[in-house]
């Protein structure tokens, strides 16, 4: 069996989202998160997909973006998590709903 693009495009479809489905149904801020990660990552496999299927000289390109897409990701959990443990240090919850710090 040959895995063509409409099956990286339908797994990549699947995982956004499973990724968007649990960043926005969680309450704990560490789920929203990797809901977000997810979602990141589902972008990234659709870019590859697209990268290797594609007939044009556009591939490194798109792989130079996908790892900046990765950089930024993990820029994005290092900021998340340092927000969340001052959230915690503050509040003593990770919970979405009941951190209000940020309310005029």
């Amino acid at each position: 069996m040959i895995i063509g693009l409409e099956e990286y495009l339908a797994l990549g479809a699947l995982l956004f989202s499973l990724g968007f489905y649990i960043a926005l149904s969680k309450k704990n801020a560490v789920g929203v998160l990797m809901g977000v990660e997810l979602m990141l990552n589902a972008v990234n496999l659709t870019l590859i997909a697209f990268s290797r299927f594609s007939t044009s000289d556009i591939t490194l390109s798109t792989q130079v973006f996908v790892i900046f897409i990765i950089a930024v990701a993990a820029a994005e959990v290092a900021v998340g998590l340092a927000l969340i443990l001052v959230v915690y240090r503050n509040r003593q919850t990770i919970n979405v709903d009941r951190t209000t710090l940020l309310k005029g």
